[in-house]
């Protein structure tokens, strides 16, 4: 019995000599300092984001309009045909009107969007040159409609224009053999925040445009 009180005792001492240390849970400062930093972070992922979505917009724009590009100087070199008058390759005259490109001579009450609009099916107004005999004039009109549906397939916004610097005036052709061809397609340069892009004179040929583009300088 002696035993047992003095082992009471000696655990008596030991929980009396020990140090018990309250615990204290998280504070309301501490919890709103925590907030705002979240909120801070956040908001910068939110701005990148942001900023990377147009960066994205463009760049598609941009890829697509490059190969929208390229299929018109193929399309070109496709028709061409030796000259009449002096010594080089020509194409129709239609290839270089305004009217052949972006559906300028085309109407659609249905879809806001071009390509759902124009493209999903042949519209009746333009000549069916798949696998069948089309006149040169045919062929340009159809393929300018061709190539302005690719044109705005990812960005509805994208026009597509085609021209010459004439080097012979005097014959029957829009674009003379030797001219050079020069392939533009433009878009409006989508901007975020404070983000500024320096506008190229040839994207922009009427004063307060602001147009992003492709251009491509061929010969026949």
């Amino acid at each position: 019995m002696a035993k047992k009180m003095i082992a009471e005792k000696v655990i008596m001492k030991r929980v009396k000599g020990s140090h018990i240390r309250a615990q204290h849970g998280a504070g309301l400062i501490e919890i709103l300092i925590t907030l705002f930093i979240l909120a801070v972070g956040l908001l910068g992922v939110a701005a990148l984001q942001f900023t990377g979505s147009f960066a994205n917009k463009d760049a598609i724009s941009r890829t697509q309009a490059e190969m929208v590009a390229a299929q018109v100087a193929e399309r070109l070199r496709a028709a061409a045909r030796p000259a009449t008058v002096g010594d080089g390759m020509v194409v129709n005259n239609a290839y270089f009107s305004s009217d052949t490109y972006n559906f300028a001579t085309l109407s659609c009450s249905g879809s806001s969007h071009p390509y759902h609009c124009y493209c999903l099916a042949r519209p009746a107004g333009i000549p069916n040159c798949e696998g069948q005999a089309c006149t040169e004039a045919q062929m340009a009109e159809y393929d300018g409609w061709a190539l302005s549906c690719s044109a705005v397939q990812t960005n509805p916004q994208t026009k597509v224009s085609v021209s010459c610097d004439d080097n012979n005036t005097a014959d029957i052709y829009s674009c003379s053999a030797g001219s050079r061809v020069e392939v533009l397609l433009t878009w409006p340069v989508a901007s975020s925040g404070n983000q500024t892009y320096t506008l190229n004179a040839r994207c922009n040929e009427s004063e307060g445009d602001s147009n992003a583009c492709v251009f491509k300088d061929i010969t026949l």
